[in-house]
């Protein structure tokens, strides 16, 4: 049994790496933006899509006690605001969704093949915590969760690694073990390249610079740009400081918002709440919400209903 610190740590890891990373995000507009918006009238840390979008996977769970498509699709659109900084597919896609079109006829409206982008991804550690115990299961809803949006392959695999470094997370494996075990989890090439590098970076005698992990991982938008980046963060700093790892994802700059709330929610797995500085988890806007909705999935990831 998974405890509820470590659902609590993922939960707020991925909350706080996100608004820490907002303020890193972009180019100097965005990051102008984001100085004047990036703050609640209370002075609370707002988070971007990246929270928002986990905090309504998780809502959605827990009030059907499964991934149900339709109705995700349908808190996704009433949840967004512009100000949350969706990305433009995303935000036309859930407008449509909102007047009331079905998701499964515009997911693929913008690309033919689905978006690539890193969205589904910056959601997946959140399904972990409803799937802790059977990988198949997790699989199967991550794909479920991710096309609603992210229908292209290279997006629902990539959220199938957060997915699964975030479950082996929570169960403590050894770093070795999930390097191990992550190419079973790669169908395309580019994720087994960066994978093999990933497992060849983190077991060199001397550690790369992190502008050799940006050059070879990536800090893009795409799921393919993203996703092995912040494995690598979190695998590489799963026993140092927190605000350590989010500061060298931040100095890379690119994506450093959903990087940043990919790694930090498995560093919380790895390490739970009780790691953090409660201080920088309370500065968030609606933490105690977060928490609450950890403390519902650990609830129902650990009730017998039979």
């Amino acid at each position: 049994m998974i405890n509820l610190d470590k659902y609590s740590g993922c939960f707020s890891g991925l909350a706080r790496g996100d608004t820490h990373g907002a303020f890193f995000e972009g180019g100097q507009l965005e990051r102008l933006l984001w100085k004047v918006i990036g703050r609640t009238k209370t002075g609370k840390l707002r988070y971007t899509d990246d929270t928002q979008m986990a905090i309504d996977v998780a809502t959605s769970f827990i009030k059907n006690n499964r991934i149900d498509q339709n109705h995700l699709a349908t808190v996704f659109a009433k949840s967004y605001k512009w100000s949350r900084g969706y990305g433009r597919s995303a935000t036309r896609l859930l407008k449509k969704i909102k007047t009331g079109v079905s998701w499964k006829d515009v997911n693929r409206a913008t690309f033919s093949d689905g978006s690539y982008g890193n969205g589904a991804a910056m959601r997946a550690p959140v399904l972990a915590m409803c799937f802790p115990d059977n990988q198949k299961d997790l699989a199967d809803n991550v794909a479920k969760c991710s096309e609603i949006t992210h229908a292209h392959p290279l997006a629902i695999e990539g959220a199938k690694l957060i997915a699964f470094v975030t479950g082996a997370a929570l169960h403590d494996w050894e770093t070795t073990i999930i390097l191990n075990a992550l190419p079973a989890w790669c169908n395309e090439e580019i994720y087994k390249t960066k994978i093999a590098f990933c497992s060849k970076a983190m077991l060199v005698a001397d550690p790369f610079p992190d502008s050799i992990i940006k050059k070879e991982l990536g800090n893009g938008i795409a799921a393919s740009e993203s996703t092995q980046t912040a494995i690598y963060f979190a695998l590489t700093c799963r026993s140092g400081n927190f605000q350590s790892m989010l500061d060298r994802i931040c100095a890379m700059g690119g994506d450093t918002d959903t990087i940043g709330a990919m790694a930090g929610a498995i560093w919380g797995a790895f390490n739970g709440s009780s790691a953090m500085d409660s201080r920088q988890i309370e500065r968030i806007e609606n933490s105690e919400t977060i928490i609450t909705l950890a403390q519902q999935l650990q609830g129902m990831a650990y009730t017998d209903y039979s």
